[in-house]
């Protein structure tokens, strides 16, 4: 049944005082996909908001999750949306913030470690492998001796505000593509291209 169908999670926290945090920079990207298929995000019962679409008529079939715990408590959600949508790990797609990469880049990856992620660490224990896909969404590292949970708890600064809109635009196009065409062209493009 679910051959073609895609499980897309944005990985965040709960709550509109998280909601333009670094930390849930996956949930901005899902709701920039979420107005392209032209959906609107509903409740679902394994504790989660999503929407249903497809990348164009025909196409495949694209389930973007946002779970509704705390980051630490994402594999719930995503396990329960996985087995109820009949998704494989394989067709998994995390979009998360990243601090090991520079703000304003995209990279992709399947499977490795978590890098301290909490959310992938859940994820990964909930789905039982660490092989589904990443789109790591790079919003760089603390300054000075910033505490990272507090840096990735703050909203962007006002000069990466501007650009903000371009970087889950970018992020949104990254999971297109890897849907579409596959890791390796997407990490060809997002990679290469100075992103």
């Amino acid at each position: 049944m679910a051959e073609n169908t895609w499980l897309v999670a944005g990985l965040g926290n709960p709550g509109p005082g998280y909601s333009r945090n670094r930390h849930n920079v996956g949930q901005m990207v899902l709701d920039e996909l979420a107005s392209r298929f032209g959906g609107v995000f509903k409740s679902h019962k394994a504790h989660a908001q999503v929407v249903e679409g497809r990348l164009r008529p025909g196409g495949p079939r694209v389930i973007l999750g946002k779970p509704l715990t705390f980051m630490n408590l994402s594999g719930g959600p995503v396990s329960a949306l996985a087995k109820f949508y009949g998704v494989e790990p394989d067709h998994v797609i995390a979009v998360h913030d990243e601090i090991d990469i520079p703000f304003n880049t995209v990279k992709l990856k399947i499977g490795g470690g978590e890098g301290g992620h909490n959310g992938l660490r859940d994820i990964s224990k909930a789905l039982g492998t660490k092989d589904y896909y990443r789109v790591r969404v790079g919003v760089g590292r603390p300054p000075g001796r910033m505490d990272t949970a507090d840096y990735v708890l703050k909203d962007f600064a006002t000069a990466e505000k501007k650009d903000l809109p371009f970087l889950l635009s970018d992020s949104a196009d990254a999971v297109e593509l890897l849907i579409d065409e596959g890791l390796l062209t997407a990490q060809q493009k997002f990679h290469t291209s100075g992103q």
